[in-house]
C-alpha cells in the first residue's frame, strides 16, 4: 500500500450519507432498537411540547391583554378569561381564585421544565444508544486485529489501526447524539412548524416561505463548497498528526543529530496550513450562517408588514416565534454535515479493516488433525520441513509467477525473480528431545522459519510437520501452546512482573510463576525488586534493563510449557555476565524438550545436537560444532569471523 493510497484512504470524506453503511451499521444497533424507538417516539412529544410556549403567549396577548377601553388598547384584564371552548382550550382557563396572566405563567413554566427534561432525556437516550452500538463495533474491531496474521501489520501503520478502533469508532457513535438522529428529528421537526403555521394562518404562511427556496440554495452551494474544505483540514491534520508522531518516535536521533530546527520548521509550514485550511472552512460556515440569520430577518419583517391587519397579535407572535425555531436546526447544519461526513467516511474505513480476511485461518472443524494432539508425551515435538518455499508478500502481492518454484520443486529458472524468496525448498527434520540450531549471515532466513513453524506466516509451497500433521491441520492457538518461543524483541506488557509471565494464563498459578523464574535464575533479580513478583512494569518494561527483560521472557517460555522451545537469538541482547547466569537454566530446559535455537553467538550452541548452516534460504551445511569447523566452510569462516571480533574487543577494551 503506498503513501499516497494511505493518506486518500484516510483522508478521503465519502457522502454524507450512504445508505450501504447505514445498513451494515445497524447490525450494531438492533440490538438496542428499543432505544431508537423510544427517540423517535419522543420525537412528536418534543414537538408539540416546543409548540406549546408560543401559543400560551398568543393566549395571553388575545385574550388577557385586550383594550377593554378606549385608549386602553394593551391594558391588563384582571377579570376576562382565556378563551377555551373547544380542544384543550379548558387548559388555558384558571381555576377559581388564580388571575389569567398569573395562570398563563404557571402554565408556561411547567411547559418549559417539561421541554427541559425531555431534551435532556432524549440527548442521554441517543448518547447511551451510541455508545452501546459502539461498544460492540470497538470490540469487534479489536477482536479482528487480533486475528490478522503478521503479514498485515507489515503493511498497514500501527497508528492507523489505533485509529480505527478509537477515533473512527468515536466519529461513528457521534453520529447517533449529533449526527444522523439529530438530522432526521430537525426535519421532521421543521416540516411540523410549516404545517403548523399553514394551519393557523395559510395566507400569511404562503408568504413568509417565499424566502426558503432561496435558503435552499444557498445550503446547496455550501454543501458543495464546505466539503473540499473539510477535507483540506482533515488532510492537513492527519499530515501534522503523523510529523509529530515521527518526530517523537525518532527522539533520539532528532537530539543527536540537531535536528529540532529543521522539525520545528516544517512543522510550523504544516501548522499554518492547517491554520488556513479552517480559515476557508470557517468562512463558508459563517457565510451559511449568515444567510439563515439573514433569511430569518426578512421572515420577520415579512410578518411584522404583510401580517398587520391580517392576523392578531397573538398570531404574529406564533409566527416569530416558530420561525425562530424552524430556523434553528439551520444555523448549525455545517456541524451536523461536518459530523455525517466523518462518520460515514470513519464508517467505510472501519468495514475496510474488517473486510479484511486473515491470510492464516484454522482449518475447518473437520479437518483438524486431533490424533496429533493425542500423541504420548515422550514422542511429541518432531519437526519436520519439507520443501518449503517462502516469500514475504510485496505490495504488489505474492511473489510473480517468473520467481515460483516450477512443479518438479526445483529453483527458478535463471533469469527469472529469485530475490523475493526467502526460503528456497528447504527440508531437513528434527526428532523428539533432539536440540538443533541455525546459524547464518543476516537475511538467509533462520527467523523466517520460526515464523513458518508458528505459522504467523503460511508457506507458499511444500509443508511443515509437527509430530506428523501439517501445521495448517491444527488449531492456531493449539500449535502455538506447543511452541515455546523466545524472541530478540521482548515485549512486556504494562502490569506485574508475574502477569508478564503467566500472561493471563489460568492454568499458571504462583507457584508456576516463581518456578519458571528460578529455572532461568530470574528468581534473584525478581525478588530484589520493591515488590518483588508484584513489581509493576511500565510501558514494556522499560523500568527494567534489557538483560532482565531477556531472562522474564526465558521464563515465560519455561511456564507456558509447550513440546518444542525455540529460541530466536535469545541471548544477543544480554550481557556476558547476565548471560553466564541464565546458561544452567536454558541447558536444562533443553534437556527436556525438542529445541531450536536461532544463533547469534556461535559460542553458546556448541553443545547442541546438530547445527544447520543456511545460506540464501537453502541449506548449506549440517553437523556438530566440531565437525563443521573441521569442513572449514561457511561456519568455519562465521566462527573465525566472530572469534576475531571478539579478540580485538577484548584488546581494544584492555
Amino acid at each position: 500500500m503506498s503513501e499516497d493510497h494511505r493518506e486518500q484512504e484516510e483522508e478521503a470524506l465519502g457522502k454524507a450519507y450512504d445508505a450501504r453503511l447505514i445498513t451494515r451499521l445497524w447490525r450494531y444497533v438492533a440490538p438496542y432498537k428499543g432505544y431508537v424507538f423510544l427517540t423517535f417516539v419522543m420525537v412528536p412529544v418534543l414537538f408539540v411540547v416546543e409548540l406549546a410556549p408560543a401559543w400560551i403567549v398568543k393566549t395571553g396577548l388575545d385574550h388577557v391583554f385586550v383594550g377593554s377601553e378606549p385608549g386602553g388598547a394593551g391594558a391588563l384584564s384582571t377579570d376576562a378569561a382565556p378563551a377555551g371552548s373547544t380542544g384543550l382550550g379548558w387548559l388555558f382557563d384558571p381555576p377559581p381564585g388564580i388571575a389569567p396572566l398569573l395562570w398563563l405563567a404557571l402554565l408556561y413554566l411547567v411547559v418549559m421544565l417539561l421541554d427541559a427534561a425531555l431534551h435532556f432525556a432524549n440527548m442521554v437516550i441517543m448518547a447511551i444508544t451510541g455508545q452501546l452500538a459502539m461498544r460492540d463495533l470497538r470490540r469487534e474491531v479489536f477482536g479482528h486485529i487480533q486475528s490478522l496474521h503478521i503479514g498485515f501489520f507489515d503493511r498497514f501503520p500501527v497508528g492507523r489501526l489505533v485509529t480505527r478502533a478509537t477515533n473512527d469508532v468515536e466519529n461513528v457513535a457521534e453520529m447517533f447524539s449529533a449526527g444522523i438522529v439529530a438530522l432526521v428529528t430537525d426535519v421532521a421537526k421543521m416540516l411540523g412548524f410549516a404545517v403548523a403555521l399553514f394551519l393557523v394562518n395559510a395566507e400569511l404562511a404562503l408568504r413568509v416561505f417565499l424566502v426558503i427556496p432561496f435558503l435552499a440554495v444557498a445550503a446547496i452551494l455550501f454543501r458543495l463548497r464546505v466539503r473540499e474544505a473539510f477535507r483540506a483540514v482533515r488532510v492537513r491534520i492527519a499530515r501534522i498528526n503523523a510529523h509529530i508522531q515521527e518526530t517523537i518516535s525518532g527522539m533520539k536521533v532528532v537530539q543527536l543529530f540537531t535536528r529540532e530546527e529543521r522539525n520545528l520548521a516544517d512543522f510550523d509550514a504544516m501548522n499554518a496550513g492547517h491554520r488556513d485550511a479552517w480559515k476557508e472552512s470557517i468562512r463558508y460556515d459563517a457565510l451559511l450562517f449568515a444567510a439563515v440569520e439573514a433569511a430569518s430577518g426578512i421572515t420577520l419583517a415579512i410578518i411584522l408588514w404583510k401580517g398587520t391587519g391580517l392576523a392578531e397579535a397573538g398570531t404574529l407572535y406564533i409566527f416569530i416565534d416558530w420561525m425562530r425555531r424552524f430556523f434553528l436546526p439551520l444555523r448549525d447544519l455545517s456541524a451536523k454535515y461536518s459530523v455525517m461526513q466523518s462518520s460515514m467516511a470513519s464508517s467505510e474505513r472501519i468495514f475496510q479493516l474488517l473486510d479484511s480476511q486473515p491470510a492464516v485461518q484454522d482449518p475447518p472443524v473437520g479437518r483438524v488433525a486431533a490424533p496429533a494432539l493425542r500423541a504420548p508425551m515422550g514422542e511429541r515435538g518432531s519437526i519436520a520441513f519439507e520443501d518449503v518455499w517462502f516469500a514475504y508478500p510485496s505490495a504488489a502481492g505474492a511473489p510473480s509467477a517468473a520467481g515460483a518454484p516450477s512443479a518438479a520443486g526445483a529453483l527458478p529458472a535463471a533469469g527469472a525473480a529469485r530475490a523475493d524468496w526467502i526460503l528456497r525448498g528447504l527440508s531437513f527434520r528434527v526428532a523428539p528431545g533432539e536440540r538443533v540450531a541455525f546459524v547464518g549471515a543476516t537475511g538467509a532466513g533462520k527467523t523466517t522459519l520460526i515464523k513458518l513453524l508458528t505459522r504467523l506466516y503460511d508457506v507458499d509451497r511444500g509443508r511443515i510437520l509437527v509430530d506428523g500433521v501439517d501445521v495448517r491441520d491444527m488449531p492456531q492457538a493449539q500449535l502455538r501452546r506447543r511452541v515455546a518461543t523466545v524472541l530478540q524483541d521482548v515485549v512486556l506488557f504494562s502490569g506485574s512482573v508475574a502477569e508478564n509471565i503467566a500472561l493471563g494464563r489460568e492454568d499458571i498459578d504462583e507457584a508456576g510463576v516463581r518456578e519458571a523464574a528460578r529455572t532461568v535464575e530470574a528468581a534473584p533479580f525478581i525478588e530484589s525488586l520493591p515488590r518483588g513478583y508484584r513489581t509493576e512494569l511500565r510501558e514494556r518494561g522499560h523500568n527494567l534493563s534489557a538483560g532482565q527483560r531477556q531472562l522474564l521472557s526465558f521464563a515465560r517460555a519455561v511456564a507456558h510449557g509447550g513440546d518444542v522451545l525455540v529460541l530466536d537469538e535469545a541471548t544477543s541482547a544480554i550481557d556476558t555476565e547476565t548471560e553466564f547466569l541464565i546458561q544452567r537454566g536454558i541447558h536444562n530446559l533443553l534437556q527436556d524438550r525438542t529445541s531450536i535455537v536461532i544463533a547469534h553467538r556461535l559460542s553458546t550452541i556448541r553443545d547442541v545436537d546438530r547445527i544447520y548452516v543456511l545460506e540464501g534460504g537453502e541449506l548449506s551445511e549440517s553437523g556438530r560444532h566440531e565437525e563443521l569447523l573441521a569442513l572449514e566452510g561457511l561456519y568455519y569462516r562465521l566462527h573465525r569471523l566472530q572469534v576475531e571480533a571478539e579478540t580485538a574487543a577484548s584488546r581494544a577494551s584492555a
